[in-house]
């Protein structure tokens, strides 16, 4: 018997329907993928007992602790400490992907109905993960005119705004934060009363010279959540673990861990043995990070080297991470682009307007497809544009 007048929560979208981008991609598979953002569909070395420490028998007994096993946590605190400074294991909380840290960050800071400030460009999973938990992500905008600054007359003083996001470097501008930026922001949120919420999951992967870029996990002068996860530092995104690192002021910081270590014992999501092996693969797995890093700076050398040879196409040069984005013509809009190469060309790439860039005349590429594809698909792109023109 057919059953009639259930309701849906409009935390979901009510259409449901593919965007025509992946309609053409689904029966036209690109070979020449330059959006693939799997690290372990690209060719990367992985050593092969990697994951040994998986099999630890301790494993078969269950002794959870709502903010993680202390040994993981201190391993994430000792990595941690290459990028911005010592860091207490008891300040560190850990969860099962970066979307659950927010998740767990939006139940402790907001209300239903209550506001997220978020950065615009930026990858679009914020405005579901917000809708998801009752609340509104509201863009602030980076300047692409000064190199994807934060536009700071953009963050508004909303009256139910909760906290503000930040994602360093970003994703897909490959923007930093820069140290007069990071003034404002702060000074901002405790003025207003907003907590600050840095992702730095990319933080491993400088693109320029710089060996190490400065973290937020030492923020002492406002409420501040700092996300990293081993789907990013270590290019595992299938054993689930990350991790919230809560800074700033005293009693505010304690009566946060506080709260979410209840509303993390409310789910106890991280498995047992990836905790435990927590220590072993976050030494073991830094030559998968390298070698990440390499190739997306011999792409992104390689991306240059092509695109001085076809003006039609310019390059947003990025600081960290593992995208690119380039500037095209407006002689035709950034979806028809796509689906042309798609059907004409066997080459995927991503529209601006896929992570709220400002105006027409974006494309996003990944820079981790094997050299040779990307080189080639590149090049295809390059010549289908001119011969737009």
């Amino acid at each position: 018997m057919a059953q009639s007048g259930v309701h849906f929560s409009r935390r979901t979208p009510s259409d449901l329907r593919v965007n025509r981008i992946a309609a053409v991609r689904h029966h036209l598979p690109p070979p020449l993928d330059l959006t693939v953002s799997n690290p372990t569909r690209v060719d990367i070395p992985y050593p092969r007992d990697l994951l040994a420490a998986l099999a630890d028998p301790e494993g078969l007994v269950y002794r959870p602790h709502p903010r993680g096993l202390a040994a993981a946590r201190r391993a994430v605190a000792q990595d941690l400490g290459r990028w911005g400074g010592a860091v207490d294991p008891e300040r560190i909380l850990l969860t099962a992907s970066t979307s659950e840290a927010y998740s767990f960050l939006f139940k402790l800071l907001c209300e239903a109905g209550d506001t997220v400030l978020v950065p615009a460009p930026s990858y679009p999973l914020f405005e579901h993960l917000a809708r998801l938990e009752g609340i509104t992500a509201h863009p602030y905008r980076l300047d692409p005119e000064s190199g994807w600054r934060v536009d700071l007359s953009s963050l508004e003083a909303l009256p139910r705004a909760r906290a503000v996001v930040v994602v360093h470097p970003n994703n897909p501008t490959g923007s930093l934060v820069c140290a007069e930026d990071r003034e404002a922001l702060v000074s901002r949120c405790a003025e207003r009363g907003w907590a600050l919420i840095a992702d730095e999951v990319f933080l491993p992967y400088p693109l320029g010279e710089e060996l190490l870029l400065e973290s937020f996990v030492t923020e002492s002068r406002v409420l501040t959540f700092t996300l990293g996860g081993l789907s990013k530092r270590l290019g595992l995104p299938q054993l689930k673990l990350a991790w919230i690192v809560t800074s700033g002021p005293a009693p505010l910081v304690g009566e946060a861990l506080e709260r979410l270590e209840l509303i993390a014992d409310s789910f106890l999501s991280v498995a047992t043995p990836v905790q435990l092996a927590l220590p072993s693969l976050l030494a073991g797995g830094r030559p998968v990070a390298a070698a990440i890093r390499a190739r997306c700076q011999h792409n992104l050398s390689c991306l240059g080297e092509i695109l001085a040879h076809h003006p039609t196409l310019s390059l947003h040069p990025p600081a960290g991470g593992w995208s690119a984005v380039l500037r095209i013509p407006s002689v035709i809009a950034e979806e028809e682009l796509v689906v042309e190469l798609l059907r004409r060309d066997g080459v995927g790439v991503h529209p601006g307007y896929f992570y709220d860039f400002p105006s027409e005349g974006y494309l996003v590429v990944s820079l981790l497809p094997r050299p040779d594809l990307f080189a080639e698909g590149v090049r295809r792109l390059a010549q289908r544009l001119e011969a737009l023109l």
